[in-house]
């Protein structure tokens, strides 16, 4: 094993303020970026989608539980397998708790194509109790190109279409994959504002990493676009509180 070069404190704080210089323009570009999200234009959902959960049939709009923003998570997992897929659940062990989210306006919520009988069982074995619906019958995993069968729809992933997708070596691609969608709502008006698939979903490292993913951010008076930080608890620091003093 390659371990670091030790060297003396001086020594080390030299580089590591060179590596502080770096991070922070990784900051800065990565604050820009999502600025950039946020100024996505967004597409209305104009299809009824039914879903299953713990209280029976639910629509796109009744996952959001009555807030403006919903984040979707594309869990993989096909109806035939007994179990959900590895990944998924490691991503999803890092969601912490909602309570962040839902201040913000924001419900989090798991979407997979195996039915609820199956859904319900690993979802207690896991310890989980975010909400999972089943979109099983339903065209939604296949209209966000989290499910890929030719026979349904045009294959496509990433935003690459088969061709592509062959070209970069991704021979013969099919199946469950994996993905994060958000929607706003405006009324009962949905709209979908991003998806993104691949390594992007790595961006659940916690609560800001999501918000950063809707198109109205964290919230926060420093944002740009300026003027959505309508409703941040306690404006002017970063709004985050115990999850249980948000009520308060």
């Amino acid at each position: 094993m390659s371990l670091p070069q030790v060297v003396s404190r001086e020594e080390w704080l030299v580089a590591r303020k060179e590596l502080l210089a770096k991070e922070k323009e990784v900051t800065r570009t990565r604050d820009a970026l999502n600025a950039d999200r946020r100024r996505l234009p967004m597409v209305e959902i104009d299809k009824e989608y039914v879903f299953e959960g713990r209280d029976g049939e639910a629509s796109l709009l009744d996952l959001f539980e009555g807030r403006r923003q919903l984040i979707v998570d594309h869990f993989m997992f096909d109806p035939i397998w007994d179990d959900g897929c590895p990944s998924c659940s490691g991503r999803v062990d890092q969601y912490g708790n909602l309570a962040h989210l839902h201040a913000r306006d924001t419900t989090m919520a798991a979407v997979s194509r195996a039915p609820l009988a199956k859904i319900e069982p690993f979802k207690a074995r896991m310890g989980w109790t975010f909400p999972w619906y089943s979109s099983f019958g339903s065209d939604f995993n296949y209209d966000f190109h989290v499910t890929l069968d030719e026979a349904v729809a045009p294959i496509e992933y990433n935003y690459r279409d088969k061709e592509e997708l062959e070209q970069a070596g991704s021979h013969d691609p099919k199946g469950e994959l994996h993905g994060t969608s958000v929607f706003l709502r405006e009324g009962d008006s949905v709209f979908h504002t991003y998806s993104t698939y691949g390594r992007g979903t790595e961006q659940v490292g916690g609560t800001h990493y999501y918000l950063d993913m809707t198109a109205l951010g964290r919230q926060e008076e420093w944002e740009e676009p300026a003027g959505r930080a309508t409703g941040v608890p306690s404006a002017g620091d970063s709004g985050v509180r115990y999850h249980d003093d948000y009520d308060a």
